[in-house]
């Protein structure tokens, strides 16, 4: 008998993303897994319900793969992830083309929910919620042959006065060191080269576990895969990077020299109001000192234009930190006013249309300086882990650049290269985001 066949669509975050490869790693030893959700038999949506982008996004593309069910193949149309734990009711009442409907971390539900739809017409509905439950098991790699993502923790206990997150994944909880090295180990045999740490504050690691921060003993456990070229770290909160771990980046040849630290902003007033634990003076000794230590080091953030409260003063204040520090990659987001957050009922709201005009001017900002900062890159010679051919070129990365958001680099070479190769390149030309260049010689 053939089995039928599934396609998963994973919304939101790289964190969801290795949500959807668990997913998929139950599902495909009893199905067959498509890449044309036309093609499919079982839909599921793996949602995300951080902003209000994300939600609308969510929301269209559950719509969508509904209507897959009159068009072509789809018998079962399933949705997880934030948006259906955060709006369980309110989409059932919407959308009653939805089948299944599972929360954040009821994937043990998965397979006997579609075998109970599938020979009883029996709907499901778990969205039941539990902080001792983590996210673990065999994983399909959507990412690529070269890099993973890898999850250290779960939930936060930040509480942010803008996050919902603490809401929807609960308190802040690490994996075991041995897991997470077991998992790593695992990604290696695969071909995997990167791997990058991801939880919603990485720099917390182990504090529940261990009763302190652990990031530097996991590092230093996961540079000791052989196969492994490069640690890369994501979502590292400004006043949780320690001495030891910049000491760690620093000293260890596999870990990237790439910080990112969402900031958020600088203004202390509106860092008060945002729930944030850093303020202005102690961001700024914090890059002094990692600066000091790895002086070829990459620094990423992100930052929320238009928090309520937000005054002409404190944008300015912005702008000019971010003029004098100047961020090898920059992020600006618009503040969202989302339910269920303290910041959803303060006074002095900003306007959209303010919004989007100091986003754009941060943003028009930080291409200046990325575009200086990447024309000085002109005649320099990266390891570059090649990623594939795009546009009839090869692409690939530098240590200075995360997936998905750091641009790539193109380039050319006279040897056919396969993916998860580290060659060296030699930089050509520079944009505002992306390199291009010329394979200098291949490294190994």
């Amino acid at each position: 008998m053939d089995k039928l066949k599934f396609g998963v669509i994973s919304l939101g975050c790289d964190k969801n993303r290795i949500d959807s490869e668990t997913i998929i790693g139950r599902m495909h030893k009893k199905y067959e897994l498509v890449s044309d959700p036309r093609q499919a038999e079982i839909i599921l949506v793996n949602t995300c319900g951080f902003i209000e982008s994300s939600k609308q996004e969510s929301i269209n593309t559950i719509l969508e793969m509904a209507e897959y069910k009159k068009k072509y193949n789809c018998k079962v149309l399933i949705v997880t992830g934030c948006l259906s734990q955060r709006y369980k009711d309110e989409l059932l009442e919407l959308m009653p083309e939805i089948d299944i409907m599972l929360g954040v971390n009821n994937y043990d539900k998965l397979l006997e929910s579609i075998d109970d739809y599938l020979e009883r017409n029996s709907k499901t509905v778990y969205c039941d919620y539990s902080d001792n439950i983590l996210n673990e098991g065999e994983r399909f790699l959507t990412t690529g042959k070269a890099t993973a993502y890898l999850r250290i923790g779960e939930g936060c206990d930040n509480f942010c006065t803008y996050c919902i997150i603490p809401k929807i994944r609960g308190k802040y909880r690490s994996r075991k060191i041995e897991d997470i090295v077991n998992e790593a180990k695992s990604l290696a045999l695969q071909g995997v080269k990167e791997v990058i740490l991801v939880a919603q504050d990485t720099t917390m690691y182990g504090i529940d576990l261990y009763g302190r921060k652990y990031l530097p003993e996991l590092i230093r456990e996961l540079s000791k895969i052989s196969d492994l070229k490069w640690i890369r770290l994501l979502y590292c909160y400004p006043e949780e990077i320690t001495d030891e771990l910049i000491k760690e980046i620093k000293s260890n040849d596999k870990v990237c020299k790439y910080m990112d630290m969402p900031i958020q902003h600088i203004s202390n007033d509106v860092l008060k109001r945002m729930n944030r634990r850093g303020r202005k003076d102690q961001v700024i000794e914090n890059i002094e000192k990692m600066r000091r230590a790895v002086p070829n080091l990459c620094l990423r953030t992100s930052i929320i234009v238009g928090f309520p409260g937000e005054t002409e003063k404190d944008f300015n204040e912005l702008m000019g930190f971010a003029r004098d520090i100047r961020f090898d990659k920059l992020g600006a987001f618009k503040y969202s006013q989302e339910e269920g957050t303290p910041a959803a009922m303060m006074k002095d709201q900003i306007s959209e249309e303010v919004k989007e005009e100091r986003e754009r001017q941060l943003m028009l900002l930080q291409q200046s300086i990325s575009k200086d900062i990447n024309e000085s890159k002109i005649g320099k010679v990266y390891d570059v882990l090649v990623e594939g051919i795009k546009d009839e070129m090869y692409v690939g990365r530098s240590y200075e650049m995360a997936p998905n958001i750091d641009g790539d680099i193109y380039f050319t070479s006279n040897k056919a290269l396969e993916p998860g190769q580290l060659i060296k390149v030699k930089i050509t030309e520079a944009s505002e985001y992306d390199l291009i260049g010329v394979v200098y010689y291949e490294s190994r």
